[in-house]
């Protein structure tokens, strides 16, 4: 199986925002503009768990966005002006985008 056929997922991987409750107010928005990617096959949101001593996370929210292919992942992201400029203006603390292929799912 060529690389480009495998599952693909896009993340999103967003640092501790300068303004969590800000942040919160409009994340649903960036949902709902991840829904409307073409090929979408599964979106997962996550929240990182506070630490135990209180002290900074390592991340603060995940959100995988999963195709069936590599080729639908790019045409998904060549769609994703809108997601990509929200996600820019409320991920105050920084995010990291990565494609990635799924290698292994139960």
């Amino acid at each position: 199986m060529s690389e480009r056929t495998k599952p693909t997922k896009i993340s999103f991987v967003y640092s501790n925002p300068t303004d969590p409750e800000a942040f919160e107010a409009a994340y649903p928005d960036q949902l709902a503009l991840a829904r409307k990617l073409p090929g979408l096959t599964r979106l997962q949101a996550s929240k990182v768990w506070p630490k135990e001593d209180g002290g900074p996370t390592p991340a603060y929210r995940l959100l995988d966005l999963y195709f069936a292919d590599y080729d639908a992942a790019s045409a998904a992201a060549a769609q994703a002006g809108p997601l990509v400029a929200a996600t820019k203006e409320q991920a105050t603390g920084g995010v990291v985008i990565a494609f990635a292929e799924v290698l292994e799912e139960d």
